[in-house]
């Protein structure tokens, strides 16, 4: 069941880019980059890695999608690699069992909750495409120590306006 919980600034080190949903994996896939970067400066993740939707085409053939892995400090960072924050603020929250591929149904769900709840969300519509100011995909469990789709736990995460 959803809910909506109060979340602080996060600091974390996170690589950009546009992508079109079948090429969501030219960023996905930076998140074990990301983390071995940090390794190799003795530094280990303050929590979930995550994917954030900045923004939307209507037609999903165009999105800005950032990969990202908290930190407990903000950290120097180089090359394409850039320290940010996922702001403070009022979060709707639900999580979603299984494997990735039910995370688009999962993020409806949890959107049509915030309509029947009356919920105003933290997006702005301009340029033809939908600006989120912080919508998240967590992935709690590690696909390397847990094999089976069916036990992958991945929170979902909207900031509300």
């Amino acid at each position: 069941m959803p809910e909506i919980v109060e979340l602080p600034d996060r600091p974390y080190v996170g690589v950009r880019g546009t992508v079109t949903m079948s090429t969501i994996p030219a960023i996905a896939d930076r998140i074990g980059e990301i983390v071995g970067w940090l390794a190799g400066r003795g530094l280990a993740p303050a929590g979930a890695p995550f994917l954030r939707y900045e923004s939307f085409e209507p037609d999903g053939d165009g999105m800005v999608l950032q990969a990202g892995v908290p930190v407990a400090e903000p950290v120097d960072v180089e090359g394409d690699y850039f320290a940010g924050v996922l702001p403070t603020g009022r979060y709707a929250t639900a999580t979603h069992r299984g494997p990735f591929d039910g995370l688009a149904g999962a993020t409806g769900a949890l959107l049509a909750w915030g309509a029947e709840q009356g919920v105003t969300w933290d997006v702005t519509e301009r340029d033809g495409a939908e600006h989120w100011g912080c919508r998240l995909e967590l992935y709690n469990t590690d696909p390397r120590t847990e094999p089976d789709p069916a036990g992958w736990l991945t929170d979902l995460q909207i900031r509300l306006a």
